[in-house]
């Protein structure tokens, strides 16, 4: 016999699970389908738990170096173990909170392997049973999972996938990252500041490629001053791993191929969308490699059927499908508040040592939209705050339209700017000019004055620098 509802999400990430509580928050009898746990990767195995590992290495950075506080940390060490261990309890505590979230919102949870098998209809099997759910609408938010190697894949042991590296066996002691999009550079970051030798390996001509180019820039001469080895335009032409060793062939920007050994490689090269098996092509909805086409409300080709998060297409942010959740079950139930999601609002954020994060229009991407611009910089070391904090190395950049005063984007790089750039998406999202932003008063002494300064800086006004 079919359960009926009048909304099923089919995956419970940051996408799925949020959707399913504004479905229901909206009266719709609302369902979730869930494989594995609650909370989809980012909460389980990515977003959250990394940030755990994130803050382990900065506290025991920070007892390294101790003296230049004035303090004094003798014999400091750490249990790889406990540090995994509480990572790993990090997940759950939030685990149990989604799951008390589907309870207090009245969100039925099915646990199995969901699929569509007709309009409206959802086949989930688990432990050989099979439920049949049917709905007006289907949100799918089905997430994504590690690209690997085309050879030299993943083992556990030496080569690793973003799961391994977040619970590793043990401590690697020369570390090959390969990928340096957000995901590696974290993992680099991660275990450099826990002692290891990390080499990263990126295929195009610099790190971060996605961000703006001074950061990139900034972010390549931070890390190699770390002690890390940055090959860019850089490719891997070979690994395996043996019982005590990686091997790795890599051809660097002259052409050169050598052999090189790591103890241990973590492959970050990209995602792959958890489209396939869930009965897509049956119903004849519309795929771009692999990625499910929608409109800026999560509809897919198909009536009745939506997509959300990282199964939807970039970018693949947590947030992204947070909010792409709220949007399509607020369209699903008419709600006049409904929005179109803009992507270019959506922040992106790298939580390494030092922090990266950005919003908006890179000004390569400004200038080739044909604007004229006007950008502003701000350094870290013209902040009280950071200097206070010993946190000095960094800056803020802010890019604005000469004609029409429209902030383009912001980009930082330095201490806590995952917690600013909120100021700038904020300001984008209202469609703020420069005019009110030169004439706002930031709180003293705080890092966010330095936001401040760098508009004051793109119209020749900034104070001090």
């Amino acid at each position: 016999m079919s359960q009926e509802f009048d909304v099923l999400v089919l995956g419970s990430g940051p996408g799925g699970y949020v959707a399913a509580i504004r479905a229901a928050q909206l009266g719709l009898k609302t369902a979730i389908v869930e494989r594995e746990a609650l909370g989809g990767i980012c909460l389980n195995w990515g977003c959250i738990p990394t940030k755990a590992l994130l803050r382990s290495s900065e506290i025991y950075h920070y007892l390294t170096h101790a003296d230049a506080y004035g303090l004094a940390a003798k014999d400091v060490s750490f249990s790889l173990d406990k540090i995994v261990q509480r990572s790993r309890k990090v997940a759950a505590q939030l685990n149990g909170g989604v799951k008390g979230l589907m309870k207090k919102n009245g969100v039925t949870v099915v646990e199995g392997q969901g699929a569509l098998t007709a309009p409206g209809k959802l086949a989930v099997v688990q432990d050989g049973a099979t439920t049949e759910l049917t709905a007006r609408d289907i949100i799918i938010a089905t997430g994504a999972r590690a690209r690997e190697l085309p050879f030299g894949a993943a083992d556990g042991e030496r080569i690793w996938t973003y799961r391994h590296a977040m619970t590793p066996k043990e401590m690697p002691t020369d570390l090959l990252v390969i990928g340096s999009g957000a995901i590696g550079v974290e993992f680099a970051s991660f275990y450099a500041d826990m002692g290891a030798k990390v080499t990263i390996v990126e295929a195009v001509d610099r790190i971060l490629p996605a961000e703006d180019s001074e950061v990139s820039d900034f972010m390549r001469k931070a890390l190699t001053k770390q002690g890390m080895e940055i090959l860019t335009g850089a490719t891997l032409e070979k690994v395996g791993a043996t019982g005590t060793a990686v091997m790795a062939a890599i051809r660097t920007s002259d052409g050169k191929v050598a052999d090189h050994a790591f103890s241990h490689a973590v492959v970050a090269i990209g995602i792959v969308p958890n489209s396939e098996d869930i009965g897509l092509e049956a119903l004849g909805v519309a795929t771009t490699r692999g990625h499910i086409d929608t409109d800026p409300y999560g509809r897919t080709n198909v009536p009745g059927i939506w997509a959300i998060g990282d199964v939807a297409g970039p970018p693949w942010l947590a947030h992204k499908a947070s909010h792409e959740g709220v949007v399509a079950a607020e369209a699903i139930a008419g709600h006049p508040g409904v929005h179109p999601l803009d992507k270019g609002n959506i922040p992106g954020c790298t939580y390494a040592r030092p922090q990266v994060a950005s919003v908006g229009l890179t000004e390569a991407r400004a200038l080739e939209s044909g604007r004229r611009i006007k950008v502003g910089r701000f350094p870290f070391i013209g902040n009280g705050k950071a200097i206070a904090l010993g946190e000095a190395e960094g800056f803020i950049k802010t890019v604005f339209d000469e004609e029409t005063g429209e902030l383009l984007g912001a980009h930082m790089v330095g201490a806590e700017v995952t917690e600013l750039i909120q100021g700038y998406v904020i300001g984008r999202q209202l469609e703020t000019t420069e005019e009110q932003l030169l004439v706002a008063t930031l709180p003293h002494p705080t890092l966010s004055e330095m936001m401040h300064e760098s508009v004051l800086a793109a119209y020749g006004r900034a104070l001090h620098i």
